[in-house]
């Protein structure tokens, strides 16, 4: 008989990668399968499900606030389930409702084996935090958000990293932005993300003001914030750096570029990456050699 033993779980992964005193977490931003697959392939040992990106590669629409919660759970649950030792922090937006909606997607994100989720302010109705005139629950309703997902977490005996998000700092400034923060922490928050950090000097002062908590820094080219590296990014005191965009940032440039080709020239070769090499990025042969060490007769003379 098998000796199967408890794996470690990935939300303990996490938090031992926070405990490291002096390292950051790095965290590419992946929208499907496909660039899932080519993080893990780079050598990536955690992932970032990015909602605007699940938003735009699974509905075809701007991150505002349509995708529901079984849309975000589904697309996490696959992405999760791809190297499943591997932790995955994904998008959580707003809980999508009251602290009984909260709880249910605590519960939904944590048997989808994600390893962290963060949770925002904003009204239901969100959008993305890099676009204009975001509106914001009050303090309270937001604390409320994440006690839920703690007290969640707490019945169920099981574990999730909790990220606090606000983006009430463009609105309602630092300190309104930093006392949020701090109240999620004592709810039950395990790591502060302040949205829409203006400059290295905030960026810097927000880490030294949390006094501790682990900070999320979230890197969007284009976006109100710097674009700061990952030497950049740890030397400011962030435990975590998310890239949501690098991934569709080079989607949207590398497709256009071929699609255009097309159109315009009848280009049909691209850039002559073979089949067979996009296949094997998705594991072609781990697939087959599992089929064979099975018993499987399907693959046995190869593919």
């Amino acid at each position: 008989m098998a000796d199967l033993k408890p794996p470690q779980t990935t939300a303990s992964k996490l938090r031992a990668l926070l405990d490291q005193e002096n390292g950051i977490v790095v965290c590419p931003g992946v929208y499907d399968g496909f660039t899932a697959r080519l993080a893990l392939n780079a050598g990536f040992k955690i992932l970032y499900m990015t909602g605007a990106g699940t938003t735009m590669s699974r509905l075809g629409i701007a991150d505002l606030g349509v995708a529901t919660m079984n849309d975000m759970r589904d697309h996490a649950a696959m992405i999760a389930s791809l190297d499943p030792t591997v932790p995955l922090i994904a998008d959580a937006d707003t809980g999508y409702g009251g602290p009984l909606m909260v709880g249910r997607t605590t519960a939904a994100y944590i048997n989808s084996g994600v390893a962290a989720f963060h949770l925002e302010d904003q009204v239901v109705n969100k959008r993305c935090g890099h676009l204009k005139n975001k509106e914001l629950v009050d303090e309270d309703t937001f604390t409320s958000r994440i006690r839920a997902a703690a007290n969640m977490r707490a019945q169920l005996s099981r574990d999730i990293v909790i990220i606090a998000r606000t983006d009430a700092l463009a609105s309602l400034g630092y300190e309104s932005a930093l006392s949020r923060l701090r109240k999620a922490v004592k709810a039950g928050a395990d790591v502060a993300f302040l949205e829409g950090v203006t400059s290295v000097e905030e960026a810097k002062r927000f880490c030294a003001d949390m006094n501790g908590v682990p900070c999320l820094y979230n890197c969007v080219p284009g976006g109100v914030g710097p674009v700061l590296n990952v030497k950049e990014a740890k030397e400011c005191g962030y435990k975590v750096l998310i890239t949501p965009i690098l991934g569709l940032g080079a989607v949207y440039e590398a497709v256009s570029k071929a699609y255009k080709g097309l159109m315009e020239d009848g280009n049909t070769k691209g850039n002559g990456v073979a089949v067979r090499t996009l296949f094997e990025s998705c594991g072609l042969d781990e697939a087959v050699e599992f089929d064979v060490k099975a018993g499987g007769k399907l693959y046995q003379n190869g593919v």
